[in-house]
């Protein structure tokens, strides 16, 4: 990212607004202008700042307008491991918990077509 990076007036409005999070539709709404006039802006934006996304160019914002420095410690790059184990751990045991959830759902749909089955049949054996 290019921390150096000058925007024109019109980038800056669009660059905001993209950072807060809006997409090129509300963008282009809110300044009365055509979505195709937000997205050149809008490659001109990613191309003065070496972003090539979105979030890449929220970072890049935040980081610019409150003075939060780009360069990551290594310290840091340790608590955003840590971070990201946890995170995935739970992703993780979350889909674990939706796999077992799936299963015992088919396990008890299995069961009552059993008891269905055996009913009716002992059904049948009464009315013959």
């Amino acid at each position: 990212m290019n921390a150096r990076a000058q925007l024109t007036k019109r980038e800056k409005e669009i660059g905001e607004l993209i950072a807060w999070g809006a997409i090129k539709k509300e963008v282009a709404y809110r300044l009365s202008i055509s979505v195709h006039t937000v997205e050149n802006h809008v490659r001109n934006i990613f191309a003065k700042t070496e972003c090539r996304s979105a979030n890449e160019f929220s970072a890049w914002y935040f980081c610019t307008h409150f003075n939060i420095s780009m360069e990551l410690s290594p310290l840091k790059n340790v608590v955003a491991a840590f971070l990201l184990t946890i995170y995935l751990s739970g992703d993780i045991s979350q889909g674990f918990d939706l796999f077992t959830r799936g299963r015992y759902a088919r396990q008890t749909k299995t069961a009552e077509i059993r008891r269905s089955r055996i009913q009716r049949d002992e059904l049948e054996f009464t009315f013959t």
